[in-house]
């Protein structure tokens, strides 16, 4: 993060097998992938992605990344506050939201752009030329929005990811969860996977994976890890 464009935040990972759970952020995430290959789960996903993919997710939108196992991977994101990134597209109309026409795009020129945007700024003369080319990537692979939609998922799909996060091993039944908060299997999954772009199986399999992985990285042994997420 450069201490003169605090609107701007950017991420290096370096080449692991980690597994990202679904999550959100406050941020617009602008991203490549630089090494290796992954699937990308998202409301209108799953879709893989390979080295020079470019990856872009609006504020407060489920998503995940798995790579390929047993291979590493790497990428490169760029965070950019709402706020800031609204006040720059309002000179053009009012905006209050910004989406993507696509959460994923393999075309040397948009991983160009994105692999320019995701260096770090040196100086500060750096720091404008960075806002155009951020602007002008934008008024091609992006919409302007006057209105900003409605993301917040329904309360049936948070209740469900608090439960399941909380107890990824046990037995708990899909129409136990939709029971819960008065809803059909079939409306609940429904709901579930316009969120999370995944059915809640689906979704508690990854977590059970994740954690499976997480506990042979440990040191656990294969049964004890089976044993422990519930396989």
């Amino acid at each position: 993060r450069h201490p003169d464009a605090p609107w701007l935040e950017l991420r290096v990972s370096q080449p692991s097998a980690h597994c990202f759970r679904l999550h959100t952020h406050e941020e617009y995430s602008i991203g490549i992938v630089d090494h290796g290959g992954a699937m990308f789960h998202h409301a209108q996903g799953p879709e893989p992605v390979r080295a020079g993919s470019v990856v872009l997710i609006e504020p407060h939108r489920w998503h995940a990344c798995n790579p390929e196992q047993p291979r590493n991977w790497a990428y490169r994101m760029l965070f950019v506050k709402a706020d800031w990134l609204h006040a720059q597209m309002d000179t053009e109309m009012p905006t209050q939201a910004i989406t993507f026409d696509r959460r994923a795009l393999r075309s040397r020129e948009a991983a160009a752009q994105v692999d320019r945007l995701c260096q770090p700024l040196q100086h500060v003369s750096d720091i404008e030329t960075h806002r155009r080319e951020l602007l002008d990537f934008l008024r091609l692979y992006a919409r302007c929005h006057a209105n900003a939609p409605d993301t917040a998922e329904p309360e049936a799909v948070r209740h469900a990811l608090q439960t399941l996060h909380a107890q990824p091993d046990s037995d708990i039944s899909i129409e136990s969860l939709a029971a819960s908060q008065s809803l059909s299997p079939s409306r609940f999954i429904r709901q579930f996977k316009a969120a999370t772009g995944v059915t809640p199986g689906v979704y508690r399999l990854n977590l059970r994976l994740n954690g499976a992985r997480r506990l042979l990285a440990d040191g656990a042994t294969l049964a004890q890890a089976a044993h422990q997420m519930g396989f």
